[in-house]
C-alpha cells in the first residue's frame, strides 16, 4: 500500500481544501435558514411557478420554505457541484502525472507491476472521495443540530447517498480517461463534471432530452425526485454504476499495455 500512501501525501493539501471549502459553503447555507425561513415561506409558491426555471432546479416539487426543500436545492447544488469536481480532479490526472511529471520510469522499475499500480491509485482516488463525503455528513449533521431544526435523517441519508455515487461515477469515468493521456488535464476533469450538470438542467427544461437522465449522473440525485418518493431511482443510479466501472475497467486495459514514455 506503499503507492496509496503516497498518493494520499500528495494529495492532503488539495483535499483539505475542497473538503474545508465545500463543508464550510454547507455550513452556512445551514445557518442562514432560521433567518431566512420566514422570508422564504412567503416567495415559496413564487419560486415554484417559474416555469423553466423552477423546472430546472426542482423548486416546483419541493417546499423551499422547509429545511429538507432549503437543503436539497441551496446545499444540493453546493454538494453537487463541488464534489464533481472534486471527484473529477482526483482521478483525471492521478495515472497520466506519471508521465507529465517524468516519474513513471522511477515507479515502474520498482517491484510492483502495472495491475498494483492501478488498483492502488484507484484506492487512493476512492479513499480521498469517502473521506470528503464523510467530513461533510458530519458538518451538515452537526449544522442542522446547531440551529436547532429536526434533522429529517431518511432525505438527508439518500441525498448524501446520491452524491457519493455521483463522485464514484464520475471517478471512474475520469479514472478511464486518465489512462490513455501523457499529460493529464485540469481543464478535462472540470469539463466532464460541467457537462454532465448542464446536461441535467436541460433533461429538466425539455422533455424531449429527458433521455439525458441515462447519461448523466445528476439524473439521479434530483433532490425532489428523492424527497418525494423516499427512495433512490434504481434504474439510473445502475446505469450510472454500469458507466463508472466501465471506466475504470478501460484504465486497467489501457494503462497496462500502454508504452509509457
Amino acid at each position: 500500500m506503499i503507492i496509496v500512501k503516497h498518493e494520499l501525501k500528495q494529495s492532503k493539501i488539495s483535499f483539505l481544501i475542497w473538503t474545508a471549502s465545500i463543508g464550510f459553503l454547507l455550513a452556512i447555507c445551514v445557518f442562514l435558514f432560521p433567518e431566512m425561513k420566514g422570508e422564504i415561506e412567503d416567495i415559496s409558491g413564487a419560486f415554484a411557478s417559474m416555469g423553466s426555471f423552477s423546472a430546472a432546479f426542482g423548486m416546483d416539487k419541493l417546499n423551499f420554505g422547509t429545511l429538507i426543500g432549503f437543503y436539497t436545492i441551496e446545499c444540493g447544488n453546493i454538494l453537487g457541484l463541488g464534489g464533481a469536481f472534486y471527484a473529477s480532479l482526483c482521478a483525471v490526472n492521478i495515472l497520466a502525472k506519471e508521465e507529465r511529471d517524468k516519474t513513471a520510469e522511477f515507479l515502474l522499475t520498482h517491484p510492483v507491476d502495472r495491475v498494483c499500480v492501478i488498483t492502488e491509485k484507484l484506492i487512493a482516488v476512492l479513499i480521498q472521495i469517502t473521506a470528503m463525503n464523510l467530513i461533510i455528513y458530519a458538518v451538515s449533521i452537526s449544522s442542522m443540530t446547531a440551529i436547532g431544526e429536526k434533522i429529517p435523517w431518511k432525505e438527508l441519508h439518500l441525498i448524501h447517498l446520491a452524491y457519493y455515487l455521483l463522485q464514484i461515477e464520475l471517478a471512474g469515468i475520469c479514472f478511464g480517461i486518465s489512462a490513455f493521456m501523457r499529460k493529464g488535464s485540469v481543464g478535462i476533469g472540470l469539463g466532464i463534471a460541467a457537462i454532465m450538470y448542464f446536461l441535467n438542467l436541460i433533461a429538466n427544461i425539455t422533455k424531449a432530452a429527458k433521455f439525458l437522465k441515462y447519461v448523466t449522473p445528476f439524473g439521479y440525485c434530483e433532490g425532489d425526485n428523492i424527497v418525494t418518493n423516499g427512495s433512490l431511482d434504481g434504474t439510473l443510479v445502475s446505469i450510472g454504476m454500469a458507466i463508472g466501472i466501465a471506466g475504470i475497467i478501460f484504465a486497467y486495459l489501457k494503462y497496462s499495455r500502454k508504452d509509457i514514455q
